[in-house]
């Protein structure tokens, strides 16, 4: 029986594009909620549907395998029970890599990709400045690992990655991933889940797709200027793109978390691309 992810909607009910909102590693459909909002003002015909991808926020219990394709069947279900036939998708980081590799199936009525600083290939970098490149994920895990549970209250977890060395940024982050249980708060995640999840992202290549997309679907791919997930062969790989139904753009002064740095400027380089 196919997993069936929790989702929150966001816009008018009388909205007519159905768009699928898809978050990163260790987030939730929450963490873009507020980019989501902005975007239904600007555009009152979206309805912007927060998708909690596998093992994350409220949807929690998945069956294995946890990879991007389970990731792509959850969404195949979940458009089948809330009769969705989106026209949009949009990810960030790990929900990009979901957004192609589900725009490959050539999902009925989707007409447009927009993937938030989320590279095609597996890569190995230096921290990112706000200590949140893809090899830091793996620390954050590890972290995750290391603090024994419950934690009296959300402050503590804030702590607890402060003193391992953590911006106190990724601590505040984390908070939105504990919930209240008899004893105290527990994470949320299945750590295991988590592991597997993130090993099927670094493997998996979503190139064929972004140079040869299903015919009808639009692909933009926006980089954020100060991510170091996009070194000079990534770049001139999409330059040499022969088509342009595949186009990467340049978000200026913006970090890895582009839709909560820049939301506005996020949202005004959307609309000058439609």
């Amino acid at each position: 029986m196919a997993f069936l992810p929790h989702v929150v909607a966001v816009g008018a009910e009388t909205a007519t594009v159905d768009v699928l909102v898809l978050h990163g590693i260790l987030g939730s459909g929450r963490n873009l909620r507020t980019f989501a909002q902005r975007l239904a003002v600007v555009h009152p015909q979206l309805r912007l549907w927060l998708v909690d991808l596998r093992n994350h926020g409220d949807s929690q219990g998945a069956p294995p395998p946890h990879t991007i394709a389970a990731c792509c069947a959850d969404l195949d279900a979940l458009c089948a029970a809330r009769k969705l036939r989106p026209a949009w998708v949009i990810g960030h980081s790990y929900g990009g890599k979901v957004a192609v590799a589900w725009a490959g199936t050539a999902p009925a009525g989707l007409q447009r990709l927009w993937v938030l600083d989320s590279p095609p290939a597996g890569y190995t970098m230096a921290q990112d400045a706000d200590g949140d490149a893809a090899d830091n994920v793996e620390r954050v895990i590890a972290t995750l690992r290391e603090i024994p549970m419950p934690l009296a209250n959300r402050r503590d977890v804030v702590g607890a990655f402060t003193q391992r060395g953590f911006p106190e940024s990724i601590g505040q982050w984390m908070t939105t991933n504990v919930r209240q249980a008899a004893d105290g708060y527990r994470w949320v995640f299945d750590l295991d889940a988590i592991d597997a999840m993130l090993v099927s992202y670094l493997a998996t290549d979503t190139w064929p797709i972004l140079e040869s997309p299903p015919p009808g679907i639009r692909i933009d791919v926006i980089r954020a200027e100060r991510s170091r997930r996009w070194p000079p062969d990534v770049l001139a790989r999409f330059a040499a793109i022969p088509h342009d139904q595949t186009r990467l753009h340049l978000l200026p002064n913006a970090g890895h978390w582009l839709h909560v740095e820049r939301t506005e400027a996020l949202v005004a380089l959307m609309t000058s691309l439609l």
